[in-house]
């Protein structure tokens, strides 16, 4: 076994990325030379001071670049040259961002790292009101959008609104789903440079897409109820934030909703330091939460993002975004620069099935199947610590002793489920350790999804040895 001992503190990206290139350098100059074992997972997560999740994804990255070769309670060794892929080096921006998210998963695996929406039969209503808009507009599908028709804006005020809050369709931005939304928010708001403010766990996709464009990621604390505004406001002043991104009802992947204090609180923090709030409300749609949006606290500076991903269907990127006064056509600019512009087709579709009412009904559906597999979860789990909802096509999962979060992520992949991690949830740079797994149960047929929950009880019930087997 080597003595080789990586530096993790230099490098570009995340750390397990950086730990990953070092591997193969060290591979590349001889360090590590053909045949050599690597340390095992534990004892280097220990010597260079981060979690085993963070080694064990090093670990499967250089294992996929094709330089080393592991088998269960072996080890992972470096392979020889002639054994080695021979393939064009990775690419940096795959290997920097795309996290644990697998493209396509083999045969067989039960994908339960996705909260896309639910089957309940909404092809059909999809597919008549497309064929309709074929029928109707054949000079729209072949040509660009310059000009977005009226009922576009109104489709998107009727589908934000909750509760006593409803935007003017003046505010309404359409666009291609809601992380284009935000994309679009982030880059008519602020410049290279700026820092943006995001809770330590959090829809991480959106931190990274704003790392690409050059804004920086700063962190605030959150607790068992959520963002903590004093924190916020402590960031606010030492940093000069000119965005946080939030999500204050039913938050991924905590599932924790903002209190109205908190709300409060948290407005008023970013009045006092002028800070831009984004507020994602793709999940929160899917509650009975009547606790007012942070909009109706602060409607000035407030962005509020909805979008059919998780309620109608994930395929038709259907969002929009509600804009403050005088924002709208800025941030419909910026919408277009960064994505290429509206379709017709996907506009005009997603217009119609919230005007129609057609959307409304498919959520309604959706929750109502969402929420019976949430039952499932209560049920299946029972013993176990875990924060739910119903309407909510995902769950929090404390993991118990011994189990860390990524070595529990990888015992299940050899069972046949695939899971998220909570490092794809990590806004930034973190090794704090919080023993979670976010499982998302929306996409599978529901006698699927119970079997695979009955498999991850088995697997947590394996607790020891799968510690000993997958670290």
């Amino acid at each position: 076994m080597t003595n080789w001992l990586p530096d993790v503190s230099t490098g570009t990206g995340p750390i397990y990325v950086r730990l990953a290139d070092q591997i193969e350098s060290a591979i590349s100059d001889g360090t590590l030379v053909a045949g050599a074992k690597l340390p095992p997972q534990r004892n280097l997560a220990y010597d260079i001071g981060v979690t085993i999740g963070t080694v064990g994804r090093a670990y499967s990255l250089v294992h996929e670049r094709g330089l080393v070769s592991g088998e269960v309670g072996r080890g992972t060794y470096v392979l020889p040259p002639s054994q080695a892929n021979s393939a064009m080096p990775a690419d940096p921006i795959r290997t920097s961002w795309s996290r644990s998210k697998l493209p396509d998963a083999e045969p067989g695996i039960l994908r339960f790292d996705t909260t896309a929406a639910p089957d309940v039969g909404q092809a059909e209503a999809i597919s008549d009101t497309m064929s309709a808009i074929m029928h109707e507009h054949p000079l729209d599908m072949t040509s660009y959008t310059r000009i977005f028709p009226p009922h576009w804006f109104e489709a998107g005020a009727r589908w934000l609104a909750r509760g006593n809050w409803r935007p003017s369709p003046e505010s309404i931005v359409p666009a291609l789903g809601a992380h284009a939304a935000i994309m679009a928010v982030i880059a008519a708001i602020t410049a290279p440079g700026d820092k943006i403010v995001f809770e330590h766990l959090t829809y991480s996709r959106i931190s990274r897409s704003a790392s690409l464009i050059g804004r920086r990621t700063i962190l605030t604390e959150a607790d068992a109820e959520g963002l903590i505004p004093e924190d916020f406001e402590r960031l606010c002043a030492q940093q000069h934030p000119k965005l946080a991104f939030l999500m204050p009802t039913a938050h991924n992947p905590s599932v924790v909703s903002l209190s109205y204090e908190r709300r409060k609180a948290v407005a008023e923090v970013a009045r006092k330091y002028n800070v831009t709030l984004i507020e994602d409300d793709l999940y929160g749609a899917m509650t009975d939460d009547e606790t007012p949006l942070l909009a109706e606290f602060a409607p000035e500076r407030t962005f509020v993002v909805g979008g059919f991903s998780k309620s109608v269907a994930a395929g038709i990127r259907g969002g929009w975004v509600s804009c403050p006064a005088h924002f709208s056509q800025r941030v419909s600019n910026a919408h277009k620069m960064v994505t290429g512009g509206m379709p017709f087709m996907l506009g005009e579709l997603c217009a119609r099935l919230a005007m129609t009412g057609e959307a409304d009904d498919i959520r309604r559906q959706a929750i109502a199947e969402i929420s019976r597999r949430e039952a499932m979860v209560r049920r299946v789990f029972e013993g176990y610590e875990l924060a739910s909802r119903p309407g909510v096509p995902f769950f929090w999962l404390k993991l118990p002793d011994p189990w860390l979060s990524g070595i529990f992520k990888n015992a299940a992949f050899r069972e046949g489920v695939l899971i998220d991690d909570e490092d794809e949830f990590k806004a930034g740079r973190s090794d704090r350790a919080y023993h979670r797994v976010r499982i998302g149960f929306s996409t599978q047929e529901a006698s699927e999804a119970e079997r695979g929950f009955q498999i991850l009880r088995r697997v947590l019930e394996n607790g020891g040895a799968g510690y000993d087997s997958y670290a």
